[in-house]
């Protein structure tokens, strides 16, 4: 993205200095006759400004509404009679009188792969074609009375920066792709042991307590239509405990009083957004490790306070603890190789990813001291994963 972004600003200070030369918006400045250097800031300005109102609607990609929202600033920009967008099959926007051969000229210029010049009466015209990631997808055209040299050039650079802006709208919709494949990975990493042994627990209770049974078939439903079926990156506190709480009630079904569990939470802090399933594999992880080398049974809490700007939330196990080195190993970790859930090297990487190097978890821990994961996160969303 860094290097896209570059040569659209590459492309911009150049159109800047090719359209400022050119008399760009050349009505505008017959009002005065300021002197040359002036003229040359004041037009460098304006055409630095115009080409910003114009960006926004690129970087949502080529379509008809965006070429539509960009085509009136393309033209003030260029300042000729008219400028038209095209895709590569039809006439997406114009601005300004075209000629009837708009399209025709465009599809000369695709077949041509390279920029075109067009004679006509009244007006003669310049195509360009329009790439993203080396792929012609449209071009710009400008319609004038006298086609120069000057003008090929200039319609050339508006065409290079508007095919950057595409650029950057295509890289963004990668990303977008990605993080979506990734949240459906993250969903498919439900730990398939802890599926098996709910049902397993909800099948003995069918002919000994059918209404337990039922109770827990739906806290299941639940739990896996939060995990499974959510469209957005972000959830609120209040949901994701209220995942943690069903979570905790499967997992207390099958261990029945050999685990104990507590939630302290400061309701201030329920509204508070954070990452899509960022305590479950917390909790998750406390179980696993908590109820080994204690008798078979252990405690696990969830504390969730206000901290002026923040939320921090600690998720403990009382169970046998581990080597602070292992536990650093384990935040190392591929989080694609943890096998058995999303596992916190996954959660780690995400807050990271998402707030910055200092919101990774902290794990506290020793042999026979037990485990504290803490998490803290930020009241202002900043971004999506």
């Amino acid at each position: 993205m860094l290097t896209a972004a570059c040569v659209a600003l590459s492309c911009l200070s150049f159109l800047a200095g090719s359209l400022a030369g050119l008399g760009v918006a050349r009505a505008r400045w017959r009002r005065a006759a300021p002197p040359c250097g002036r003229r040359s800031d004041e037009a460098t300005f304006t055409t630095l400004h115009i080409a910003a109102m114009a960006a926004p609607a690129l970087r949502a990609g080529l379509n008809r509404d965006s070429a539509r929202k960009a085509v009136r600033h393309l033209h003030t920009l260029l300042g000729t009679h008219a400028v038209a967008i095209t895709s590569t099959e039809a006439a997406l926007a114009w601005d300004g009188p075209c000629t009837d051969g708009v399209l025709t000229h465009a599809r000369a210029t695709l077949a041509a792969g390279r920029a075109q010049v067009f004679a006509g009466e009244p007006h003669g015209a310049v195509v360009v074609p329009l790439t993203v990631d080396g792929t012609v997808v449209g071009t710009l055209a400008a319609f004038d009375d006298e086609v120069s040299a000057a003008l090929v050039r200039t319609v050339t650079e508006v065409a290079s920066w508007v095919s950057g802006q595409l650029e950057l709208a295509e890289l963004d919709a990668s990303r977008r792709r990605a993080l979506e494949a990734e949240m459906r990975a993250l969903r498919a990493q439900i730990s398939p042991h802890f599926v098996y042994n709910a049902l397993t627990t909800i099948a003995s209770f069918v002919r000994t307590n059918p209404k337990r049974a039922r109770e827990l078939l739906l806290d299941f439903a639940d739990f896996s239509r939060y995990a499974l079926c959510r469209a957005h990156d972000f959830t609120t506190l209040a949901e994701e405990l209220t995942c943690v709480d069903r979570y905790l009630l499967l997992e207390r079904a099958r261990f029945g009083d050999k685990l104990r569990f507590s939630m302290q939470v400061a309701p201030e802090v329920l509204p508070v957004p954070v990452p899509f399933l960022c305590l479950q594999p917390l909790v998750e992880n406390a179980i696993k490790h908590g109820m080994r080398g204690r008798g078979g049974g252990g405690e696990v809490r969830v504390v969730v306070r206000d901290a002026g700007p923040e939320a921090h939330i600690t998720v403990e196990d009382d169970g046998s603890g581990m080597d602070p080195d292992c536990a650093r190993r384990m935040l190392d970790e591929d989080p694609a190789r943890e096998g058995s859930g999303i596992g916190l090297a996954n959660v780690d990487l995400r807050m990271r990813q998402i707030y910055g190097d200092g919101y990774g978890l902290v794990v506290e821990t020793a042999l026979g001291a037990g485990t504290k994961v803490r998490l803290r996160v930020p009241k202002t969303q900043l971004t999506t994963l």
